[in-house]
């Protein structure tokens, strides 16, 4: 039965390879038409073997180095010795041979780019491997079973030369879910260009802690607001349905669950959540990306709950996920997350254990490469192991296969890979994301927007002034625009411009070392004479703060740190803003960073605040917008930033009985979820509800005016809040449950309508059922959370 299918994708690979060999882009490359996608799957199941069936589970990242020759290419004989039987995923062939790779790029901290320790391939050389790679896996293997090659698109496809958009914190600053998904689509159409149908992405955590270093990764702590940008990705990477079409990319749904509030702050810890917390906080993002967006696979999180990992979870991944939720698709492991059972989390005495736990508590493909899954070759034969959850698995796999396109698109195009990645288009794209991101936390005085006729000396200073900040999961991009570029190019000769580096933060500015030194106390006390002396000669300062890639980031082990213990500016940061505001010149300052920062201890020397977060590629110029006028910020914070790390955690939408106060400090926030200022003011009119009275099946809306009462043009984000005033359990003072960001001309004025229906008003009772109970809710309208007007809702 295997017959037809090698000859249907032999021929399609002929069709292909001559499309490819005239210059077609691959969207344009005629499609074989062959049996139906449930055929396939059927005969194959019922032709595998044992060991095909196995490798159909497995993937290959550190064994690259077994199947490459010297010069990093792929190797026939090699695959011949090491997979006979295929393998059934690929981990990202634009690198060489996974973290270990020898790095390309020199490793000076004051590169304008991110260190990489990888060493990363072309377009189109990583084309011509994918290519090559396909090609003996569909030919040189019994079945002819394309393999699924996935790559990481955080934000922007992490490869070299590809377009880095803002960081996901900073995307989830836009309120902007039109936006996201026109993001995710260039970043979809560059990861498929050379010829991989798969991505690791997004990351709908719900992230709860500010110390936790992949916080940068989430879209903020509000379950609403990453259940839409969630949505919002998802939809730019797969499109409307399946299969997917020739710029898609399958999405990966990251880490499920309760990742983002590990105990203590630190990376895989333990979540002490409730079952309740789990289905109300962070269950949400998942279920929406799976029931509204269709997302393909889910990805298992490292860390467990109640005790049990979440990689050996049953109830969590086929109870939750599969029975509750309908979702059919396949879960992948985390990075070496199965073995982990064993080594880390001791709930196995081996790896083989660990492989029988995961597979049968619904785990269908082992990431980065087969360890646990291929033992389990010997307890399947001995009758120990049931082979039913083998082939459930398998057959989930070659099902995502078919609504992935493989054997019909197994193939890409060197020179449309080159071109399409980070074109033109894309870096506009970048430019807008990273215009629309920024939040202005504070304006004294009005300092912002600056006009350039009343400074004749500009002083660029801070450790993030030069460089470009790209975040974790970034590589090189084609290109990068530092702060003080930008600026430079926004200035011209219209003013000049001085730069001193002030403090630097760290001795190897790297997402990958393991071991990161801070910068020493005298070198960088130094560095801030210099600069004071610099910025002496001014009459403006220009001061970028803040954290990059190697003081947040995703700690993957006890020897590669992320997190902190601290939320203040790390390093000599302080003592560079003191010794700055002695001097009397003003100062515009933009915090770059990837997490929220506590300035309270230095907020009193800054007249004006703008929080850029990770800006991507074109930082410098969006940066030198906003400052001086071009564009009007109107991102809202999607996170609380609280004053220390006493007050975490510090989410808005906490419970009644929560946040009472302290003895001997402020319990409020530094800054609230949803808060941004702007260049102009805004008027946002009391709430009117459609109808004030409706019974549970049914649907109202709630209206504002809002009208720009300044005098330039902005963006203003509406967000809907909602309580319920009396409930059989306890519920938050507040929740976030619609938004809008409306743009609008001085003195103009639009209505925003946002509907209110029962998954506005639902909750978990007593016996953890989903229930709208009738009474009376508060819905609330405003520009942040704590700037509100209300109105009564009532329920029959």
């Amino acid at each position: 039965m295997t017959l037809p299918y090698k000859f249907l994708t032999s021929l399609a690979v002929v069709l292909q390879l001559s499309a490819c060999n005239n210059g077609d882009a691959p969207n344009t490359t005629p499609k074989t038409i062959t049996s139906s996608s449930y055929d396939r799957v059927e005969s194959l199941m019922a032709d595998m073997t044992l060991d095909e069936k196995l490798a159909q589970v497995s993937c290959v990242w550190f064994g690259k180095a077994d199947i490459y020759d010297e010069d990093g290419n792929f190797d026939p004989i090699k695959m011949k010795e090491k997979f006979p039987h295929g393998i059934g995923c690929y981990a990202r062939p634009q690198d060489t041979i996974g973290m270990e790779g020898p790095s390309d790029e020199p490793r000076d901290v004051n590169d304008s780019t991110v260190v990489r320790r990888m060493s990363a391939r072309t377009p189109a050389d990583t084309v011509d491997l994918v290519n090559t790679i396909q090609k003996w896996m569909l030919e040189e293997t019994r079945l002819g079973i394309p393999t699924l090659f996935h790559e990481e698109g955080l934000h922007g496809f992490q490869g070299r030369y590809a377009t880095a958009f803002p960081q996901s914190i900073a995307l989830a600053a836009t309120f902007d879910t039109e936006l996201a998904e026109d993001i995710y689509s260039v970043t979809a159409r560059e990861i498929r260009a050379r010829g991989v149908h798969h991505v690791l992405s997004p990351v709908v955590d719900v992230a709860l802690d500010p110390r936790w270093g992949r916080i940068e990764e989430t879209f903020g702590e509000d379950p609403f607001l990453v259940s839409r940008m969630g949505v919002a990705a998802v939809k730019g990477f797969q499109g409307d349905g399946f299969p997917i079409g020739d710029e898609k990319v399958l999405t990966t749904l990251k880490h499920m669950t309760g990742h983002g509030q590990p105990e203590s702050g630190m990376n895989v810890g333990p979540a002490q959540i409730s079952e309740r917390v789990l289905r109300e906080i962070f269950f949400p993002p998942f279920e929406a990306a799976i029931n509204e967006g269709n997302a393909a696979t889910v990805m298992a999180s490292y860390n467990e709950i109640d005790g049990i990992p979440s990689h050996a979870n049953d109830w969590l991944l086929n109870d939750v996920l599969r029975g509750e939720w309908g979702f059919d698709g396949a879960v992948v492991a985390d990075y070496f997350a199965i073995s982990e059972l064993q080594v880390r989390h001791g709930i196995v005495n081996t790896v083989p254990e660990a492989g029988a736990l995961a597979l049968k508590s619904g785990v269908d493909m082992e990431l980065p490469d087969g360890t646990a899954f291929p033992q389990l070759k010997a307890m399947i034969e001995n009758g120990e192991y049931d082979i039913k959850y083998l082939d459930q698995a398998v057959r989930r796999i070659l099902e995502l296969k078919e609504r992935g396109n493989l054997y019909e698109t197994p193939y890409a195009d060197p020179a449309y890979a080159d071109s399409i990645t980070g074109n033109n288009e894309a870096r506009q794209l970048a430019l807008k994301a990273a215009q629309r991101a920024p939040v202005l936390l504070k304006n004294d005085d009005k300092l912002l927007p600056l006009n350039i006729e009343d400074y004749k000396r500009i002083a660029v200073i801070g450790p993030n002034s030069d460089i470009t900040v790209l975040g974790g999961y970034s590589d090189e991009p084609r290109q990068t625009i530092s702060i003080l570029d930008g600026i430079k190019e926004q200035v011209g000769d219209r003013a000049e411009i001085v730069h001193a580096k002030g403090v630097e933060l760290t001795q190897n500015r790297s997402w990958w070392d393991d071991e990161v030194e801070l910068e020493s106390v005298d070198k960088n006390m130094a560095r801030i004479y210099q600069a004071v002396a610099t910025a002496k000669t001014a009459d403006l300062i220009i001061l970028a703060i803040g954290g990059d890639e190697s003081t947040s980031r995703e700690a993957w082990s006890e020897t590669h740190m992320g997190d902190r213990n601290d939320i203040t500016l790390i390093g000599q940061q302080k003592e560079l803003i003191e010794a700055l505001a002695e001097t009397g010149v003003p100062i515009a300052t933009v915090v770059i960073s990837g997490r929220p920062l506590s300035l309270e201890n230095v907020e009193d020397k800054l007249p004006s605040i703008l929080y850029a977060w990770i800006l991507g590629q074109e930082t410098g110029t969006a940066v030198a917008d906003i400052l001086f006028g071009e564009v009007n910020p109107g991102g809202k914070m999607p996170v609380t930033v609280p004053r220390n790390v006493g007050q975490i955690p510090s989410f808005y939408n906490h419970k009644p009985t929560a946040r009472r106060g302290y003895a001997f400090g402020d319990a409020s926030p530094l800054y609230p979820f949803g808060f941004g200022l702007s260049y102009t003011t805004f008027d946002i009119s009391e709430p009117i509800l459609s109808t004030s009275i409706m019974g549970v099946e049914d649907a109202t809306s709630v209206s504002v005016n809002v009208t720009n009462t300044g005098d330039v043009a902005g963006d203003e984000v509406v967000q809907l809040y909602i309580r319920d005033k009396v409930s059989s359990v306890t519920r938050p003072v507040k929740e976030l449950k619609g938004f809008k960001r409306v743009s609008l001309a001085p003195g103009e004025s639009k209505t925003v309508s946002l509907s209110i229906d029962k998954s506005a008003l639902h909750f978990f009772n007593r016996s953890m059922e989903r229930v709208v109970e009738a009474g009376e809710f508060e819905i609330m309208v405003g520009n942040s959370s704590d700037n509100v007007k209300s109105t009564t809702l009532t329920v029959e």
